[in-house]
């Protein structure tokens, strides 16, 4: 359902959205701000920095943040994702504006106390799926922080307080930041309870913003990993596509469903069903500050990487050459919408998903605006966007294998 909302943005630099959800007796509060791992070197203090932010201030020890949190009826959790710091809070409504105060303590005057006396252990080699998604990044984008191992070199010493203000001061700012209010409560209410409360926290830009791919479109061919002991074989893709404000995403959203995001999808049924070649098929489109992708990602047993991209290429080629069946298409659709609903079911899923298009810069309601979309593409139009996207050519195929029959492809370009 769309809801009114209302967007500013402080002087501080930091973006607001208050999205009025009438009768709530919960306010729902995400603020999410920029947090890329763009230095290898950095991600101790950054892992720290996120298991730490909102649990004192120089005001408060953990003990009184945990006993105003109870005491407002609130629940507060950290997430950290490739690209962001998510802080999320539900609150009774009533105890919206001491939430606020809160959050502005934490933020504006942060403590770090009792951190590890040892520094962390240095990061051991990636796993054959890490490695593989590393590997495709690279050789489809060129050098980038998503593509970059971690510092092979041990940390010289454990993190310490003086390390995580000048990140908090570097990464925890305002400025790139978005907060996302859903309440019952009246806009113009919220909005001035934001700006007394978050105005003082100042900061910015952030210095961990994700920077763009150098390639908008992947680069094509075939990659082969040699993995010594890897217990699987794995194949992992990236092809062309647009991202989700593009007019042509919802007929390439639907294509996408029609070749492996859904149980009946044509690469479950080829892989799976018809050759047992593979236990995990996905097909998903990727995106993010960096850029956009389409990402076939398949496990089956070791031995089988070749077999998995020969098979996962015929798939992309008849749905490129002759497209889905109307029933196929109908099904993706039917799927999406479910979806879209399934996405919006409590007012804490939508709030965190309300909040990722405002930080992604898109109106709050794009999601019901989608959904229309979505009910209004034509079979051809799903046609049009496999022939253009689902090409094999315009395709890198990766394999990961511990066998010896996933080395016999080599590399080629």
């Amino acid at each position: 359902m769309k809801r009114p909302w209302v967007r500013r943005t402080l002087g501080n630099g930091l973006q607001v959205v208050v999205v009025e959800a009438p009768g709530a007796p919960l306010a729902e509060l995400r603020l999410v701000v920029p947090y890329a791992l763009t230095e290898p070197r950095e991600a101790a203090t950054r892992e720290l920095l996120a298991a730490r932010l909102g649990t004192g201030s120089t005001t408060r020890d953990r003990r009184a943040v945990a006993d105003r949190t109870a005491d407002l009826g609130a629940e507060l959790s950290t997430v950290v994702t490739v690209e962001q710091l998510l802080l999320s809070v539900s609150v009774l409504s009533e105890g919206l504006e001491g939430t606020l105060e809160l959050l502005g303590d934490l933020l504006s005057r942060p403590a770090y106390r009792d951190l590890p006396a040892a520094p962390p252990p240095p990061a051991g080699p990636a796993g054959p799926r890490t490695a593989l998604r590393r590997a495709v990044l690279a050789h489809a984008f060129g050098p980038h922080p998503l593509a970059r191992p971690p510092a092979a070199e041990p940390a010289p010493g454990p993190v310490t307080p003086d390390d995580l203000y000048a990140f908090h001061r570097w990464a925890v700012v305002p400025a790139g930041s978005v907060l996302l209010v859903m309440t019952g409560a009246e806009p113009a209410r919220v909005l001035r309870l934001v700006a007394e409360h978050l105005g003082p926290w100042s900061g910015g830009p952030s210095g961990l913003t994700l920077p763009p791919f150098g390639r908008t479109a992947p680069a094509p061919g075939r990659l082969a990993l040699r993995h010594p002991g890897a217990d699987q074989a794995l194949l992992l893709t990236a092809g062309p596509a647009v991202p989700s404000t593009d007019p042509g995403h919802a007929a390439l959203h639907l294509a996408q469903l029609v070749l492996g995001g859904q149980a009946s999808s044509r690469l479950t049924r080829r892989l799976r069903e018809r050759h047992a070649l593979a236990y995990a098929v996905s097909a998903a489109l990727r995106e993010n500050a960096a850029g956009t992708w389409l990402e076939i990602e398949c496990a089956g047993a070791p031995g089988t990487a070749g077999r998995l991209a020969a098979e996962a290429a015929d798939v992309l080629r008849e749905l490129a050459e002759d497209g889905p069946t109307p029933q196929e298409a109908e099904r993706a659709r039917r799927y999406a919408a479910g979806f879209t609903r399934f996405a919006l079911a409590t007012r804490a899923e939508e709030a965190s998903a309300l909040a990722g298009f405002a930080a992604r810069g898109v109106d709050v309601d794009w999601l019901p605006a989608y959904a229309e979309a979505v009910g209004g593409v034509t079979h051809a139009e799903v046609t049009a966007a496999c022939r253009e996207f689902l090409r094999p050519e315009k395709t890198l195929l990766a394999t990961a294998d511990g066998a010896d029959a996933g080395a016999e492809e080599g590399r080629t370009q």
